[in-house]
């Protein structure tokens, strides 16, 4: 697979491990979110989401699926396979016939 480039800018999701890591891997989410901005890309990043008035995990991936339906491609962190949350995104990605990315092809 292709990475985009900036001459195809593209709306980008990021998906990978929150729940039970270190502040959520926020860091990780933010530092993929500066390099797909540096690539020209306009990134989607969940880890800015507020909390929802639920509090809970259904309401956090409520907000995520929104997001990541207005998109044009996935972008999968690592340990993404351990995460329940990034294995229904990427699955509703390719349902939705968005492109997958991972971040050691795009962000290396």
């Amino acid at each position: 697979m292709t990475a985009p480039t900036p001459e195809r800018p593209m709306r980008i999701y990021i998906a990978g491990p929150m729940t039970g890591l270190p502040d959520y891997n926020y860091h990780a989410f933010h530092q993929a979110e500066a390099r797909l901005q540096a690539l020209g890309h306009e990134p989607h990043n969940p880890a800015r989401n507020p909390e929802p008035a639920c509090g809970t995990w259904q309401g956090y991936m409520r907000m995520a699926i929104r997001q990541l339906a207005l998109c044009d491609a996935v972008l999968m962190l690592p340990g993404w396979k351990t995460s329940r949350g990034a294995c229904i995104e990427k699955r509703l990605a390719e349902d939705l016939g968005l492109r997958v990315l991972h971040a050691s092809e795009v962000l290396a």
